[in-house]
């Protein structure tokens, strides 16, 4: 399914791109195939996860995310890779933990739509792992 964006939320979503780094699906597929530890945050809305998640995630709404953060990971140093549909809102995620404070954020790239292409495993509603 394509999306199309509007030109005020992609004009958004590229000055965060300027401000943030992004990590690529296979970087963050290896660090958790090698048990790196890092926080792997699905933004995504609850009727978006409901069908599935990356496998290694957990699930902290972007509608909820600034609001909560501090509760789930109180280390402002923590690393957290978060990732969206595509990419866009976790970009601006990222651009938003780094305003209140967060040094070792990254938006992962092509987002959950770029992880079912490769292959890479995900889990299903009935394993769902929020908070």
């Amino acid at each position: 399914m394509h999306i199309t964006h509007n030109p005020g939320f992609l004009k958004l979503v590229e000055g965060a791109k300027q401000r943030i780094r992004e990590c690529s699906i296979a970087e963050v597929k290896a660090r958790l195939d090698r048990g790196e530890t890092f926080h792997f945050i699905d933004i995504r809305e609850d009727r978006e996860v409901a069908k599935d998640f990356a496998a290694g995630a957990r699930h902290l709404g972007r509608g909820v995310l600034e609001r909560d953060i501090e509760e789930i990971i109180p280390e402002k140093h923590a690393e957290i890779v978060l990732y969206c549909g595509g990419g866009f809102r976790s970009a601006l995620s990222a651009d938003s933990l780094q305003q209140m404070g967060y040094t070792n954020v990254k938006s992962m790239s092509g987002g959950i739509r770029a992880w079912r292409e490769a292959g890479y495993p995900v889990v299903r509603d009935e394993k769902r792992r929020d908070r």
